[in-house]
């Protein structure tokens, strides 16, 4: 790398990246307990449920990433404003990001609830599916305004490396929800059971919770207290730097949600049997990407804070750093996933098939796992340093072609089933991990990098 490129300048020692990532983690763990209680309470009332359960998270899932157009790019701009001590900015951006989570939330909300129905009939769902997953998509809707402010409230805390106090706070949200779904779901005294729609409610409460807690840090640590104006009020100016981050950032996740919707259409038209082997092989290899989001996640604050003060070099080192760690335990844990199956996945189903079906489906995840992680660690570092556009270029080919239109070539066209639709996912997440690495290691962002450390540091009036 050049040395024009890396400026130093005097400033206190970044965290370690593990330091930054262990508190991610944890949150990260709980929240996939929720995923998995949920999943383990709705697999007790049938196989059936379970398919509308998975379905249906999968279609909140596509909606929740339409704000995270503000959430990532906030979360970038703030962590580059702040290596270059620039906290004025800072402050601004992360005030703005209030009012247009607001207007997304709101509109993701309206949206989801509007398209229920249609979205269900074009993922191919059965009558029994679609009837059980659709009163908890309009309840899931309702949450989505309570999400958007606290994953733009989440990235600004993070951003500030105060990544401990939202941890607790996710955390006791997270333990919040989990405590509330036992007696919604299955019922208790004079409770009756409600099923799916018991997760929607305590979702929706835990969710006001965090809230509360949220807008407390940001009072007593930030030193922040957003007013009504800030929550109704869009502030381009302020704002247009985190779009242009943001936008490129959540298109190329969205890409990849609507090609992972794709394929799970695909494996609807299977059988319901089907649909739910896939639910519950997805809910137990959600484990095995944890810690890599965590890494991708740290790694990408970090690259933000050394970006903003120029130091260009470390940041370089510092996602050679999380790829290796990354490589590493998501690999460990996938064999170690796969080995276990037959017993863990006896937690969901008694069905002998769906239980081998699953187990297969599992291994063929260890073959999937290098090229997501490399995915997860490189496309953050990448968005931290200002080159957002590149992996939604790259990669939505590899989306839409080698997961999407390939979940149907090899699952249905070649009749590999269930099995070919994996395949599918693996060969897709490693063509695109290997783009990606040879983008941050070719130093194909230094010219991004270099443009968002000259902005972040140009005078303020």
């Amino acid at each position: 790398m050049p040395e024009s490129h890396v400026i130093t300048r005097k400033r206190a020692p970044a965290p370690h990246v593990l330091a930054v990532a262990w508190p991610l983690l944890a949150e990260l763990l709980l929240g996939f307990g929720v995923g998995f209680v949920g999943m383990w309470l709705v697999s007790k009332e049938s196989d059936t449920a379970a398919a509308a359960f998975g379905l249906a998270n999968h279609v909140q899932g596509a909606f929740f990433l339409l704000f995270r157009i503000i959430s990532m790019g906030v979360g970038v701009v703030i962590t580059q404003a702040l290596g270059a001590r620039n906290r004025r900015d800072a402050d601004r951006t992360a005030l703005a990001s209030l009012g247009a989570s607001t207007w997304l939330g709101l509109g993701s909300a309206l949206l989801l609830f509007a398209t229920t129905d249609p979205l269900l009939g074009v993922m191919r769902a059965e009558a029994t599916v679609r009837s059980m997953a659709t009163p908890y998509l309009h309840l899931l809707a309702l949450v989505l305004i309570l999400d958007a402010y606290n994953a733009s409230m989440a990235a600004v805390m993070r951003s500030h490396l105060h990544t401990r106090e939202t941890m607790l706070n996710i955390l006791s949200m997270h333990a919040l929800h989990i405590a509330l779904c036992f007696p919604l779901m299955r019922g208790i005294g004079p409770i009756a059971p409600m099923g799916m729609v018991g997760f929607a409610v305590a979702l929706a409460v835990s969710r006001a919770f965090g809230l509360g807690v949220h807008l407390w840090l940001w009072r007593s640590v930030l030193r922040l207290t957003p007013s009504w104006r800030d929550a109704i009020a869009i502030r381009w100016d302020s704002l247009r730097s985190s779009v242009a981050i943001g936008l490129p950032g959540a298109a190329e996740a969205i890409a990849y949600r609507i090609a992972i919707l794709v394929s799970v259409t695909v494996v609807s038209g299977m059988g319901t049997t089907e649909l739910a082997t896939q639910g519950y092989a997805m809910q137990i290899m959600n484990v095995i990407v944890l810690s890599t989001v965590a890494l991708g996640f740290a790694g990408e604050i970090l690259v933000g804070h050394l970006i903003g003060a120029g130091e260009l070099r470390q940041a370089l080192l510092l996602v050679r750093k999380c790829l290796f760690w990354g490589l590493a335990v998501s690999t460990t844990i996938a064999v170690l996933t796969a080995l276990t199956a037959p017993w863990t996945l006896r937690l969901f189903t008694s069905d002998a098939s769906i239980i081998a079906k699953a187990t297969t489906l599992l291994w063929i995840t260890v073959l999937l796992e290098p090229g997501r992680t490399s995915n997860i660690v490189v496309i953050t570092a990448l968005r931290a340093a200002g080159d957002a556009r590149f992996p939604v270029l790259a990669g939505s080919v590899s989306m839409v072609v080698i997961m999407g239109f390939g979940s149907w070539l090899l699952g249905v066209y070649f009749d590999w089933g269930l099995v070919g639709v994996w395949f599918a996912y693996a060969l897709d997440e490693c063509v695109r991990g290997g783009i990606m690495a040879a983008r941050w290691f070719g130093l194909g962002w230094v010219k991004q990098a270099v443009a968002s450390r000259r902005r972040v540091n140009r005078p303020t009036t």
